[in-house]
């Protein structure tokens, strides 16, 4: 679960790191029921290109522009190029009429500039437009008061950025803290209605983007239902927007020991939304932390569990059907975030990389640029815990990625020959046997390659 812990809720930029149709969703969140114990070998049947499926969150208006530049200098080495950039209205526009646009204008410069491709998102209402009580704290968290303001102004940000590749409206809208005082999805389907007609007109052909749903879209304060089933009540199936949500789950397999969820939820969901229409799901928010501590809802698990977590969770979400998912987030933070919050970079405050950003590097070496559907080999003592995947790299080579709780080795009779790699130590292993190779296993992500 990822929730807000912020220090300095007044602080710019703070407020939304993240929270931890009929779209016919009965029967849904299926995971929760246990399941037998048994291997999970995944064969995926489409074709998965890094640098149009994974992205990055980016809170570049939080740095200099020397610390931003940095930051993607970096993050370009990857091969990878897309990033989701935090907007905030009250920010923006503090008083009416009165635009406070430099530092945006030139962000904006930087990512023509360096070819970056990028999704921006608006939440959080400005002062003359909230719907806020008089008095009452975090105005911006409550929704505008009329739904064309804020939608005017999603189409003149539009308009001035035409460069921006699409445009999200709010985040994470199935919270309180994000629509207070109580989540309202007739309110934001209103919303979303009027931004997408105002951007349509604005910028038409524009990519848009449903605001992203924290976890599965589920609403605590209304007993727990998806706000994705209830939009679907409204219509908005039919706007071609983008669906997105946000999948954190405490480790990279699931919530709960022996229930698989991150697949079982999102293959199910996600094959729910193609079916009812929606050609495009994004995960635009996943991660953990690297904090040390004390504890904020995250198990502490550290630089080497942040590294491990991320590449473990990349190989399954690589074969669910989501059409482009954001990593959260590119740079840890200051201490204007609280000591949870700081730590989800993949570089640290000093734009350096971290293990996780050292993993990911070599692990999309390993893979190439582009994987397509592989077959899984034959696997004489697959342990119950084993999670396995197969793909083919672009040289025609064969590519398996696999991890399990059991150290044991694994029997793999039709395989004579292979280099077995270890991603976040680097190490490598040459193995050959005329009977079949038997590679260890690690409860970390390993890949073979032959």
């Amino acid at each position: 679960m990822n929730s807000t812990c912020l220090r300095d809720l007044d602080s710019p930029f703070l407020r939304y790191v993240p929270l931890v149709a009929t779209l016919g969703l009965s029967g849904f969140l299926l995971a929760s029921q246990p399941v037998a114990a048994t291997p999970i070998n995944l064969a995926p049947n489409r074709t998965v290109v890094w640098k149009d499926f994974l992205g990055v969150n980016a809170h570049f208006l939080w740095f200099t522009p020397q610390q931003y530049q940095q930051q993607i200098a970096q993050y370009q080495k990857l091969g990878l190029e897309w990033v989701r950039v935090d907007l905030h209205w009250d920010r923006l526009e503090p008083s009416e009429g009165n635009y406070n646009l430099a530092a945006l204008d030139q962000l904006n410069q930087t990512l023509i500039s360096t070819k970056i491709k990028s999704l921006f998102y608006m939440v959080g209402s400005a002062p003359f437009a909230t719907t806020a009580p008089v008095g009452a704290p975090y105005q911006d968290q409550y929704p505008p008061r009329s739904p064309t303001l804020y939608a005017q102004r999603m189409a003149l940000l539009a308009q001035r950025y035409p460069n921006v590749d699409a445009w999200q409206i709010w985040n994470e809208e199935n919270l309180p803290n994000n629509w207070r005082p109580k989540v309202d999805p007739a309110g934001y389907a209103q919303l979303l209605l009027a931004t997408t007609q105002a951007l349509s007109a604005a910028v038409p052909g524009k990519t848009q983007v449903i605001g992203g749903m924290a976890y599965y879209s589920q609403m605590p304060d209304q007993g727990g239902g998806l706000m994705l089933q209830a939009l679907g009540q409204y219509g908005v199936q039919k706007l071609g927007a983008v669906a997105a949500y946000h999948p954190y789950s405490t480790t990279p397999e699931t919530d709960s020991p022996r229930k698989n969820e991150v697949l079982l939820r999102g293959h199910q969901l996600n094959d729910i939304l193609h079916g009812a229409g929606i050609t495009n799901v994004w995960a635009t928010e996943w991660g953990w932390s690297s904090y040390a501590g004390p504890k904020e809802m995250q198990a502490i698990i550290g630089l080497d569990g942040q590294a491990d977590f991320t590449l473990r969770r990349l190989a399954l979400m690589s074969t669910i059907d989501y059409q482009r998912t954001f990593l959260f987030a590119l740079s840890d933070l200051d201490d204007r975030a609280s000591a949870r919050d700081r730590g989800y970079g993949l570089l640290d405050l000093n734009g350096q990389p971290k293990p996780v950003y050292t993993a990911l590097a070599r692990f999309l070496k390993i893979t190439g640029s582009t994987l397509t559907p592989g077959t899984l080999p034959k696997i004489v003592n697959a342990p119950d815990t084993l999670y396995s995947v197969a793909w083919t790299r672009e040289d025609g080579k064969h590519l398996w990625m696999y991890w399990s709780a059991e150290g044991i080795s694994l029997d793999l009779p039709d395989i004579k020959q292979a280099t077995l790699y270890d991603p976040l130590s680097g190490n490598q292993v040459n193995l050959q046997s005329d009977s079949g190779i038997q590679p260890r296993v690690k409860p970390t992500l390993q890949v073979l390659v032959w």
